[in-house]
């Protein structure tokens, strides 16, 4: 039976990048996301408001915890490109797309959702799909 209640949000969410240089300083430098932790070529850590970016080394973090790890996690990871949406209010999606934009990062998509709320898409380093979205888009404020 599951708990009385629901998850409260996410704490949490993880890409996976083949290199951890271009992609700290593209969500470092770019994105201007505040790093809080790396270890060597296995990952790389972001604020990101209220919840954290994990980005990940797939070949690393595929691999099982050594018997004597202090933090024992499972192995995971995937191949491919994955999908992050980050919020935003319609005038800082302007603004934002703009600043990628000026920074050389090209915008895939920009549009308005047929239940109202715009939405802006582009890359990472790694390929990975990057949204910018108003959070009306899903009924939210």
């Amino acid at each position: 039976m599951p708990p009385a209640t629901s998850p409260s949000g996410i704490l949490e969410s993880a890409l996976y990048v083949d290199d951890l240089d271009a992609a700290e300083a593209f969500y470092g430098g770019v994105l201007g996301l505040e790093r809080i932790g790396r270890v060597a070529n296995r990952h790389v850590f972001f604020r990101c408001g209220d919840g954290v970016l994990l980005l990940f080394n797939p070949a690393e973090t595929a691999k099982p915890p050594k018997p004597d790890a202090r933090l024992p996690v499972p192995p995971h990871g995937t191949t491919g490109q994955g999908h992050l949406c980050f919020r935003a209010t319609a005038d800082e999606i302007g603004r934002w797309k703009a600043h990628l934009e000026s920074r050389g990062v090209a915008i895939e998509a920009d549009f308005e959702w047929p239940n109202g709320g715009r939405s802006i898409y582009f890359r990472d380093p790694a390929g990975n799909s990057l949204e910018i979205a108003e959070p009306r888009i899903w009924g939210l404020s």
